[in-house]
């Protein structure tokens, strides 16, 4: 397993582990990931509607918005745990440390 599965690992548990109160592993992520796709589907009265037609037959507005509500929570956990890992291997410049350099990226805009 690579450094990024480790931390889309770390991210569903943190996030879907916690809230489904398991534990994700390898063996059984894209089980936990459809269980919850199907639970975000329900809540978005789209569950019938899957199991009638299947997710094939699904509109992309449809499947976007179950997508969407979904990758909130894993995808924006992911960046946010990506930028601190790449912050903290940032060498500050000329004395300069990571804030100081941020505070400059943010004035040069």
């Amino acid at each position: 397993m690579d450094g990024l599965e480790k931390l889309k690992l770390r991210v569903a548990n943190e996030t879907l582990g916690q809230e489904m109160n398991t534990e994700i592993t390898e063996d059984n992520y894209e089980r936990i990931l459809d269980e919850k796709k199907l639970e975000v589907a329900e809540e978005l009265g789209l569950k019938e509607k899957i199991e009638n037609v299947g997710w094939e037959n699904m509109t992309t507005k449809e499947v976007g918005k179950i997508g969407g509500r979904m990758g909130g929570q894993i995808g924006g956990q992911m960046v946010k745990k990506l930028v601190a890992m790449a912050e903290s291997q940032m060498v500050p410049v000329d004395g300069a440390t990571i804030q100081d350099t941020k505070e400059h990226l943010e004035e040069n805009q």
